[in-house]
């Protein structure tokens, strides 16, 4: 009798507990609905924090993750997702493991999800991130086959922003991936192919003149040019 009665409070308790996670799981659920349709993030990221405890679930922890990621807060989006691949990851987890990746200087990291993408939705943007990270490491054969892609692919209306000035600017993506044929050239021989590269970033400032970056580098390499040629010119001993 006295177990029976036992097994009645905690069966008890069980249903009580159970009615109290449902009515917390409704009421935060309204809570990020209405969070979201005032544009507050900070309570949208609160709501979907309390339902991922109360209710883990993988859709909305990339919801959350992609909240975090287009806040800046990079840090936070890798946290709650994690970094490693997997295979039944989604687009967005994909994406914002590839975006915040870089974000926060891993680009071999980054590369892995970059591919992924470029595997599931193969664009001439994504080729960019491709030959840009792929540019850092130092993989130029790598880098150049998705430059030749993105030359090939890249639509008119297509544009790649940059935000090294005050003032961000963008140009048309063509005119990107010319920078990076560029700066991939004058890398694969820094003394040899100094000139190709700066008629490749001549092309783009043509297609972009407003192309800081291009301009930029186009000066850097002509002012090594000048140097070599003033040391070569110096008498030898």
């Amino acid at each position: 009798m006295k177990r029976l009665v036992i097994l009645i409070l905690v069966m008890s308790s069980l249903q009580i507990n159970a009615q109290d996670s449902s009515e917390l799981i409704k009421h935060y659920d309204a809570y990020y609905k209405q969070m979201r349709a005032q544009g507050d993030i900070q309570g949208m990221i609160n709501g979907l924090t309390h339902l991922n405890i109360l209710k883990p679930s993988e859709a909305r922890k990339d919801t959350l993750a992609y909240i975090y990621m287009s806040e800046g807060k990079d840090v936070q989006a890798l946290n709650t997702i994690g970094i490693d691949k997997k295979i039944d990851d989604s687009d967005i987890a994909v994406q914002v493991k590839a975006v915040c990746l870089k974000a926060v200087g891993q680009p071999e990291k980054a590369l892995i999800h970059f591919e992924e993408m470029f595997k599931r939705n193969p664009n001439a943007k994504i080729a960019y991130e491709l030959a840009e990270l792929n540019m850092q490491i130092q993989k130029f054969t790598e880098a150049e086959k998705h430059v030749s892609y993105g030359l090939a692919n890249a639509k008119d209306d297509m544009t790649k922003a940059y935000y090294e000035t005050q003032n961000p600017y963008q140009v048309p993506l063509k005119a990107a991936f010319m920078y990076l044929d560029g700066l991939i050239t004058f890398n694969k021989n820094k003394t040899a192919n100094v000139d190709a590269a700066v008629d490749i970033l001549d092309e783009a400032l043509k297609i972009a003149p407003n192309f800081n970056m291009a301009q930029v580098g186009k000066n850097a390499l002509l002012q090594q040019k000048q140097a070599a040629a003033a040391q070569a010119q110096q008498p030898k001993n």
